[in-house]
């Protein structure tokens, strides 16, 4: 389905409603909780220490909550990785975002980001697992070796961006991460979106989730079109 034939409600289905600022207070994570139940989005996106909090405001909604792991820089350990994959699982996490380890991949080290991202993917025991690129840093060739990789161990999504990076997402990575993992993995475009054109413009180059924090404003602005 082309992005502008969808309705507002699979819109909102597209949405990872996102708050990993530091200093996000508790009182800011009820909020997005709120929202999230109020349109529908798909997930709620928190860092760790909020996700007792984030569950339990959505135990009655079908909003799933989501978590990062090794965030924001990817370069912690693969069995720390692998802990706070497992505890969040346990805490009530329905997906993992974990971020890619930037620094191996641009050292070549193949073979140390295959086995970091298996360690999260296999305590995860099929909780969705989304691998997190840091494109920003990538070159073309590196973005595709890094979804191959993913691929290889079972990972369900590509996810461009933490947001805390030199630069979010852009159309022409998701067209070049699309080419390179097709209908086989999930895209989350993430980073930077705040509008319902940019949205679109994503959708329609191949993400299949979006991670935003404006993502109350993007549908608004999209149900001004209805």
């Amino acid at each position: 389905m082309a992005s502008f034939d969808l309705s507002i409600d699979e819109l909102a289905k597209f949405f990872d409603h996102t708050n990993l600022h530091a200093d996000a207070r508790e009182d800011d994570i009820i909020e997005l909780c709120n929202e999230a139940k109020k349109n529908n989005f798909h997930s709620v996106c928190v860092n760790p220490f909020y996700i007792p909090l984030a569950t339990a405001q959505l135990n009655t909604s079908d909003v799933k909550v989501c978590t990062v792991i090794g965030f924001p820089l990817g370069a912690t350990p693969s069995e720390v990785k692998a802990f706070e994959t497992e505890t969040a699982i346990k805490l009530g996490a329905e997906e993992i975002d974990m971020v890619l380890n930037v620094g191996a991949m641009k050292s070549r080290k193949y073979d140390v980001v295959e086995e970091d991202i298996k360690a999260v993917v296999t305590v995860a025991d099929g909780t969705l697992v989304k691998v997190i690129l840091e494109t920003c840093y990538l070159n073309d060739k590196e973005i595709q070796k890094a979804c191959t990789l993913s691929e290889s161990v079972n990972a369900d999504f590509i996810k461009t961006s933490t947001g805390f990076g030199l630069e979010g997402a852009n159309i022409e990575h998701i067209r070049l991460i699309k080419e390179t993992v097709g209908e086989r993995m999930g895209i989350k475009a993430s980073g930077g979106i705040s509008d319902y054109q940019t949205t679109l413009a994503m959708i329609e180059a191949g993400a299949t989730r979006i991670g935003a924090s404006k993502s109350v404003k993007i549908i608004n602005e999209y149900k001004k079109k209805f």
